[in-house]
């Protein structure tokens, strides 16, 4: 049966993303050492079936300031962060107030943009995947909505060992979720942890 799963880069305090998120710096301050572990060779080498396992998914959700730092109405030359051949291959769902038409990209990747929350998201994710899994990417603020409506079954969590003080924190908001941890392993810049999930309590 297929899941609604989420994997995220957390700092040790809790964030995932530093403060002064911008175009230049779309993670913020020092957010981008979260991911080392994604792109330093070894560390990568040794981390390439967690990484593997983050986009393999029938359709990924995603909120639109991880899709752009911008705000108010499309800038419509911009068409994310990831150049002309994004890492998704599948359909994203982008969340957004304002509408805007379909971006198809290289590589099977197409942007969807929708104005009616995040059920009617998942419910055009579910419906795109087939029964394949529906991966919402990030970033924080989206991530605590969906867990705390109830609707993420796995929750993979990426901790990387450092303090960023401040930014946009991971389970504000959530409620008295409950975590059922399934999975950990770690190499040197990252831990990776596992949980099940279930809906708030009360």
């Amino acid at each position: 049966m297929s899941k609604v799963t989420c994997d995220i880069a957390i700092s040790v305090d809790g964030f995932a993303a530093g403060p002064n998120q911008r175009v230049d710096e779309p993670i913020g301050d020092r957010g981008e050492l979260l991911h080392r572990w994604m792109f330093e060779e070894a560390e990568a080498e040794a981390n390439a079936e967690v990484i593997e396992a983050i986009v393999d998914a029938g359709a990924f959700i995603m909120g639109r300031n991880m899709f752009t730092a911008g705000r108010g109405e499309w800038d419509l030359e911009w068409n994310g962060y990831w150049g002309e051949e994004p890492p998704y291959h599948a359909p994203v769902f982008v969340l957004t107030h304002y509408p805007r038409e379909p971006v198809p990209m290289k590589g099977g990747t197409t942007f969807h943009f929708v104005t009616d929350g995040i059920e009617a998201a998942l419910a055009r994710a579910r419906e795109a995947a087939g029964d394949r899994n529906v991966a919402v990417c990030g970033g924080a603020q989206t991530v605590n909505q969906y867990l705390a409506a109830g609707l993420i079954d796995e929750l993979r969590l990426h901790i990387a060992p450092m303090v960023l003080g401040d930014g946009a924190r991971l389970f504000e908001g959530v409620g008295d979720i409950g975590l059922e941890q399934t999975a950990v392993s770690h190499s040197g810049l990252v831990t990776h942890i596992t949980y099940q999930v279930s809906a708030p309590r009360g």
